[in-house]
């Protein structure tokens, strides 16, 4: 690791050509996984992943290089290309680098690095079991156990070093059912920023894997999903990938602030329903999708990014925030070193409203009720997608009926934002990984029981009657 006389020569190496902000980003990442597959312990394995990202900007415009030479010498040799990328004078010197400190609010009693694969092994071992004698038609079943411990560095012609660690950790079920035709899959994922004992005292892992077990099963004798524009309800936890996808991403300043997403210069004015209110919180202890800091080494915060109906803010990174004249708001993040960051979501959800799940399906006549989303395709400039549902029922007279398979929701981020009429009061949050300009990283998803009405809805079984 290089000492601070020697950040301070790379830093002003890569700012001698008119850089005016160089930052150095330097990560050591283990990662391990273990699994069981239909009885069988699959794999365990270790990788170790340690680089140095450096990226220069000169007001919006950035340069971005990345190298697994950490030495002195390799980053000054890494400073020296990228800043060949521009031909000016220099225009800042970092003279003094000082520390920042930042309090950890992710602590782990039980470290997972620190736990044994045996013990991983035992604890996913009786969920996979429960998977496999579920049901004879249950044909495949995997367990896993994910854990990654990341050390961090970052170093800024703001005249700063900051260090952080994390560690976060995923157990991770499917199961696959087929009826010798048709094949059905269930997922569950939790995952956290904490250590073993969240998982042991705090996830019940075994309920999971028969929720899985059971929804394959469901969905394996459901008819097609009729077709056409109807009442949705849409189930709390992982159904928020709605709002993710086709409303969060068109709130990060990747797009708004180069006037991309359908959300651009609307501060201030009514883009969802009035019972609509969202927030993204990387603050939130523990949970999956926090950190204590950015990828900028900027503290995470609560954005409130919708208040009633009102757009209040975006998700702003420093290049975005240069372009849109506003200040970042803690949420620049990347998959590793070898990305530039980006404003990125964390732990997206939308609030708490008034009606009960129960209230919710009891004033719909008719319907779909969409329990759990799977994946779909998102045009950030529209907000445009398409939502494959992984497991769905029609609602009859107020009450949850038969299930039905292949259901897609189609439609516009807007469109959907303003056409929610009913928010529960059960929100919950799911566990996933998001993936965009800067990689994939873990975020959460989240909401209560929503009703929207006049979705598209696509499937093979003909007009809802």
């Amino acid at each position: 690791m290089p000492s601070k006389s020697a950040y301070l020569s790379i830093l002003n190496t890569a700012l001698s050509t008119g850089g005016d902000y160089a930052e150095i980003f330097i990560e050591e990442k283990v990662s391990q996984v273990v699994s069981i597959e239909n009885g069988k312990v699959d794999a365990s394995s270790v990788s170790r992943t340690y680089g140095a990202g450096l990226r220069i900007l000169q007001n919006v415009n950035s340069v971005y290089g990345y190298t697994n030479d950490v030495s002195t010498k390799g980053l000054l040799e890494l400073a020296k290309s990228l800043s060949n990328s521009f031909n000016g004078k220099q225009v800042l010197k970092v003279e003094t680098l000082k520390t920042k400190h930042f309090k950890n609010n992710h602590p782990a009693q039980e470290p997972l690095s620190e736990v044994s694969v045996e013990d991983k092994i035992n604890y996913i071992r009786p969920a996979e079991k429960v998977m496999r004698e579920y049901d004879k038609r249950i044909v495949r079943t995997k367990a896993a156990f994910a854990n990654s411990q990341s050390k961090i560095t970052i170093v800024n012609s703001n005249g700063f070093i900051v260090h952080d660690e994390k560690e976060r950790g995923r157990a991770i079920l499917s199961a696959i059912a087929s009826d010798g035709e048709k094949y059905e899959t269930a997922f569950e994922g939790p995952g956290a920023m904490s250590g073993f004992e969240h998982f042991k005292n705090d996830v019940d892992l075994v309920a999971l894997a028969k929720e899985a077990a059971k929804s394959a099963i469901t969905m394996l004798s459901a008819k097609d999903c009729p077709s056409g524009k109807m009442t949705v309800v849409i189930g709390n936890g992982n159904g928020g990938v709605i709002f993710h996808e086709a409303c969060g991403h068109s709130l990060e300043a990747t797009s708004v602030s180069k006037n991309l997403s359908v959300f651009s210069n609307k501060l201030g004015t009514q883009i969802a329903s009035k019972v609509v209110s969202a927030v993204d919180d990387g603050t939130i202890a523990n949970s999956w999708g926090s950190n204590n800091i950015d990828d900028e080494g900027n503290k995470t915060q609560k954005v409130v990014l919708i208040e009633n109906g009102i757009l209040k803010n975006y998700l702003i990174d420093t290049v975005g925030g240069r372009r849109m004249g506003m200040k970042p708001t803690g949420c620049s993040r990347r998959e590793s070193y070898k990305y530039e960051p980006t404003s990125r979501m964390s732990n997206t959800y939308i609030c708490n409203g008034k009606s009960t799940p129960e209230e919710i399906i009891a004033a719909t006549k008719l319907g779909l009720y969409a329990k759990t989303l799977s994946g779909g395709s998102v045009n950030p400039a529209t907000g445009e997608f398409n939502f494959g549902c992984s497991e769905a029922y029609i609602i009859r007279d107020g009450k949850i009926c038969e299930a039905v398979r292949g259901a897609s929701l189609i439609g516009t981020g807007a469109e959907v934002l303003m056409n929610i009429d009913m928010v529960g009061n059960d929100c919950a949050r799911s566990n996933g990984m998001c993936g965009s300009a800067s990689g994939y990283v873990p975020v959460d998803i989240g909401q209560p029981t929503i009703r929207v009405q006049n979705i598209l809805v696509g499937g093979n079984g003909g007009e809802l009657k």
